[in-house]
């Protein structure tokens, strides 16, 4: 059985896939690079906006229309929340929510009844990481990433908070983590294959609060860097209100083994909008901890996720956003126009208290191009400086710091399966690193 999948969405929707690939690989499918080949291709859907699941129908009606004898198995956050939609678009298997063994399975039906449809559902068991009450084939640790240098290390998954343009919580359920110990030993695995980690979830920064003996995300993270030492870890997406004194002080002596890096969703710097967003912090109580953070992180790649045009949001609003995105050391911003999402608090604002599309693209813009000036800035004060990088494919390598950056054809590529250090240098605007020599593979032993 040849497997082709295709993922839409975050890093936790890619770790999923990956669990979903290995699963299916252990039951003896082969995986393959393009629908073309395949004889299932599986959808890892996103419901992040009405956009990701019409991004989903439309993919699964290409596939049928070009595909006509593949088996389409759709599975994730769409599909949970969108089930129905898919049955009847008629897909071979209709998986909601992110379960390996359920995917697995569904691939496996298309053995004795290629033509029979199935709808697996375990979602609201709600239970850790989404498991069932089936065995894994395939074991529960993720062994590798498939094709990619750095891997993703999924901590937990669901969302305890109720902002009010989420679905995702909706489709994702509550906050569950997955104790430290299975965190420890997956690192361990994976820092086999890749020389970063990323932790991984829908909401990291409330890691361990569901668990019999609590456990803070920053001593999880001291407790994998003196166990897994080989690998350097980056901090997925973590709120600033979250990110307590310990953390900072991993971020900041660490010597690099922890990514000098944040991405600190703002959604809006008007404190008026952020009470509509049911966001928890206030304008200030970001900016002060973002200025702390640089203070103590002179070398810091610091993003933010932005919204802007939410209801009601007025001028005013958008100019004291703009305002914060000023002060605070941003080196990249994702903007985006405000989208309302079906069955979400924000959708009923939305008929209230409406943001002309004009607007908030205008407001979109502005930003963007606003940030992009302190981007480049930063980028280019970096230059004649040491950095740590793993490299990529293209000719591109990643710093600690968030910066993709060039690997000249003159230079010899070190293996990938390294973090390289060397020192970067501007040319027509842009920087590439020459690297000093490949760091020493100190690989973890098995576990």
């Amino acid at each position: 059985m040849r497997v082709h999948y295709h993922t839409f969405g975050c890093k936790a929707n890619q770790y999923d896939t990956e669990r979903m690939r290995q699963e299916a690989e252990a039951r003896g499918a082969l995986t393959v690079g393009s629908a073309d080949e395949a004889d299932v291709v599986v959808l890892n859907t996103c419901t992040v906006t009405n956009q990701a699941d019409a991004d989903a129908r439309r993919m699964v009606r290409r596939l049928r229309r070009r595909h006509p004898d593949a088996r389409i198995v759709v599975a994730g956050c769409s599909a949970a929340l969108k089930g129905p939609d898919y049955e009847a678009m008629g897909v071979a298997g209709v998986v909601r929510g992110h379960d390996p063994v359920a995917v697995a399975s569904s691939i496996d039906a298309g053995r004795t009844r290629p033509s029979d449809p199935t709808v697996l559902v375990q979602l609201a068991d709600r239970r850790s990481l989404d498991r069932v009450d089936v065995e894994p084939v395939g074991a529960e640790l993720l062994s590798r990433r498939h094709g990619a240098t750095r891997g993703w290390l999924k901590i937990q998954d669901g969302c305890d908070r109720r902002c009010a343009f989420c679905a995702t919580r909706l489709a994702r359920g509550a906050s569950r983590s997955r104790p430290p110990d299975e965190v420890v030993a997956e690192a361990r695995m994976l820092a086999r294959h890749h020389p970063e980690l990323v932790l991984t979830g829908i909401h990291i920064g409330h890691y361990g609060l569901d668990l019999a003996d609590p456990i803070p995300l920053s001593k999880l993270l001291a407790r994998l860097l003196d166990e897994v030492p080989s690998v350097r870890f980056r901090l997925g997406s973590i709120e600033a209100t979250e990110i307590d004194d310990l953390l900072l002080d991993l971020l900041a002596t660490s010597g690099g083994r922890v990514a000098p890096h944040l991405h600190m969703p703002l959604q809006s710097g008007a404190d008026p909008v952020l009470r509509r967003m049911r966001r928890w912090h206030t304008r200030e109580q970001y900016r002060a901890r973002a200025l702390d953070i640089r203070d103590r992180m002179p070398v810091l790649g610091l993003g933010a996720d932005v919204i802007t045009g939410f209801p009601g949001e007025t001028d005013a609003d958008h100019r004291q956003t703009m305002a914060l995105v000023d002060e605070v050391a941003f080196t990249y911003l994702h903007v985006f126009p405000f989208s309302p999402r079906d069955d979400t608090v924000a959708a009923e604002l939305q008929l209230e208290m409406p943001v002309p599309q004009r607007v908030a693209g205008e407001r979109s813009r502005e930003l963007r191009e606003r940030v992009h000036e302190k981007g480049l800035r930063y980028r280019l004060s970096r230059a004649g400086q040491a950095a740590e990088v793993v490299i990529e494919d293209g000719g591109k390598a990643l710093t600690g710091d968030y910066l993709r950056v060039r690997v000249p054809p003159q230079v010899a590529t070190p293996s990938s399966e390294h973090l390289v250090k060397g020192r970067l240098h501007a040319s027509a605007g842009d920087l590439y690193i020459v690297p000093f020599e490949p760091v020493p593979a100190h690989r973890s032993p098995a576990p």
